[in-house]
């Protein structure tokens, strides 16, 4: 029988080592403890944020193979399958030899949605000087201390500092600002700002646009004159837009001004006004420019930028000599296909922007103009292709060719895409896995809640090509 004697000995025994071994474990919990390591993720890990050249762009060569009609066909034929109503019309042409690869109703004349936009951007790259930078300029006017804002057709101002480095904002009305400031004498105040918008003629908006369209901000008012195309949120591309462009940009002008003379004493009036600058020009007191054409031209691919499409149209109207009017616009676009030596047979352009419902255009016009880029010895006509969007990676494609049904076409598909309620398209051009250049155009008509689905199909047509070798 164990005594409460041996107990007390067995315990006092066993709680020696216990003790040793606890008081180690009471020290090291005092101690700081050992930070524990962050993990990271090695910079090849990382997600890229950017498009990043290639070091080496190797030419095309010219003896690759092109695709076999009757293969190429089968290939399409096998994607372009569309589960409910609506019709696929569509071309693929040899860059280099023009040939007819594949066709299925090419000359159907139909709404080409956003692909528009490849028919003024060859307008305005054949007509406009691509180095060019619009000025928009203060200059003194025909009163006493009146402020002129000359609207020089630069719709991507912004209204916060210039910004040498970016497309939207490249010019800032805050900059513009400040450097009037230096050009004044606050004596002379209270200054007075108007706004000279008269370089567009005719009506801002155009007759063919639907309402719906124009309150959801899909459009607005045309000025030669804007704040980032118009948005109300100069940050967002999408909401609101202000329903006076070039009066609101004014304003911020104005704004920005006042705020930048408090210190000095310059005051200057509330109201902004229209009035024309003096005719022969007034002194230019400040000026800020605008990106080249050439960058806004690819901006307006890559984004699909409405507003800024009708500004450029109306830009290479008057470069043409034609009045900087929507009816100037469109006749313009008219007359560089012709000169293009595209098909203009039964083409309606009513709009350079694609939201007319007015509008009708083939596959095979569409696929001809992106074509004529694509052979084209005119530098400024082919740089417009910089702007078209990559599968996968930039633009209004960016967040397509993600699955494995079109993976095979990112990174190599660049095409234009377009979209209204019962159309969606895309037109461009895409290297195959032999190696040969080949240019497309697909639209899909006559939908009916299943945009989605045309969409998907056309993409994969276009996957199709890229890895198509088809011999």
């Amino acid at each position: 029988m164990i005594t409460a004697a041996l107990l007390v000995a067995v315990f006092a025994v066993l709680a020696v080592p216990l003790g040793f071994a606890a008081v180690p474990t009471v020290v090291r919990a005092l101690e700081a403890p050992e930070p524990t390591p962050v993990p990271t993720t090695p910079d090849i890990q990382l997600p890229p944020t950017e498009l990043t050249p290639p070091a080496v762009v190797g030419a095309l060569e010219p003896a690759a193979p092109a695709p076999e009609q009757d293969i190429l066909t089968a290939a399409l034929n096998a994607e372009l399958i569309l589960e409910g109503p609506g019709e696929i019309s569509a071309i693929v042409l040899d860059a280099d030899s023009g040939e007819n690869l594949f066709e299925r109703g090419p000359d159907n004349h139909q709404l080409p949605a956003s692909n528009q936009k490849l028919l003024t951007a060859a307008a305005a790259m054949s007509k406009l000087d691509p180095t060019r930078r619009l000025t928009t300029a203060v200059v003194a006017g025909d009163r006493p201390s009146e402020l002129v804002l000359v609207a020089g057709g630069d719709v991507l101002l912004t209204a916060g500092t210039s910004k040498p480095d970016a497309v939207v904002g490249h010019a800032g009305l805050q900059t513009l600002a400040e450097e009037t400031l230096a050009a004044l004498d606050p004596a002379d105040s209270p200054f007075t700002v108007t706004i000279d918008d008269t370089l567009f003629v005719g009506p801002t908006l155009n007759a063919g646009w639907l309402p719906g369209d124009i309150a959801a901000g899909e459009i607005a008012p045309i000025y030669p004159l804007a704040i980032n195309s118009s948005w109300i949120d100069e940050t967002a591309s999408g909401g609101p837009r202000s329903p006076d462009a070039a009066l609101a940009a004014a304003t911020a002008f104005r704004d920005a001004l006042a705020l930048a003379g408090g210190d000095s004493g310059l005051e200057v009036a509330v109201e902004v006004t229209r009035s024309q600058a003096p005719a022969e020009g007034g002194d230019q007191l400040a000026a800020v420019d605008s990106a080249t054409i050439a960058e806004q031209v690819q901006h307006m691919l890559l984004t699909s930028d409405n507003y800024l499409a009708e500004t450029l149209a109306r830009l290479a109207a008057r470069a043409s000599g034609q009045p900087a009017s929507f009816g100037g616009a469109t006749e313009t676009i008219d007359r560089v296909l012709g000169q293009l030596a595209v098909p203009t047979e039964s083409l309606v352009v009513s709009d350079a922007a694609g939201l007319s419902p007015r509008n009708e255009v083939s596959p095979a016009q569409l696929a001809a103009v992106v074509r004529a880029m694509v052979v084209s010895d005119d530098p400024a006509l082919a740089s417009a292709l910089a702007g078209l969007p990559v599968a996968g990676l930039s633009g209004t494609l960016q967040e397509r060719y993600a699955d494995t049904a079109t993976a095979a076409g990112a990174g190599l598909v660049r095409a234009k895409t377009g979209t209204l309620n019962a159309v969606t398209a895309l037109s461009g051009y895409v290297v195959t896995a032999e190696g040969r250049l080949l240019v497309f155009s697909f639209i899909a008509s006559g939908l009916d809640g299943n945009t989605g689905e045309a969409r998907a199909v056309i993409d994969r047509a276009a996957a199709a090509l890229a890895a198509c070798g088809c011999r």
